[in-house]
């Protein structure tokens, strides 16, 4: 994946389960991305509720990666943060935003 499509905006994504993706910003391997799409879209049809969607993308990386990962979910939020190297993700699924981000 070429450098700027990985930091920056990398824009639309293939419709995964039907769902509008849209990655806005990502400094994250490719197939990190996928699966933090995957999580957020599962996490959507099984839970619904933005809290519990945030927890469960949460907790899902903490296992797989270790932690400590953070997430928010929302239509409208602000955010500054700093993250680890390569591990930092911003997209929409439809119209929730998602930004996940992995801090020691």
């Amino acid at each position: 994946m070429a450098d700027e499509a990985r930091k920056g905006g990398a824009g639309p994504v293939p419709a995964a389960a039907g769902r509008k993706v849209i990655v806005k910003s990502a400094d994250m391997k490719e197939e990190m991305q996928k699966e933090a799409i995957d999580c957020a879209i599962d996490a959507f049809e099984k839970q619904g509720v933005e809290k519990d969607v945030a927890e469960r993308i949460k907790k899902e990386f903490d296992k797989n990666y270790g932690p400590t990962w953070h997430c928010i979910v929302g239509r409208n939020f602000g955010s500054y943060v700093t993250h680890e190297t390569n591990h930092f993700i911003y997209f929409y699924l439809d119209q929730k935003a998602i930004l996940l981000f992995k801090s020691g």
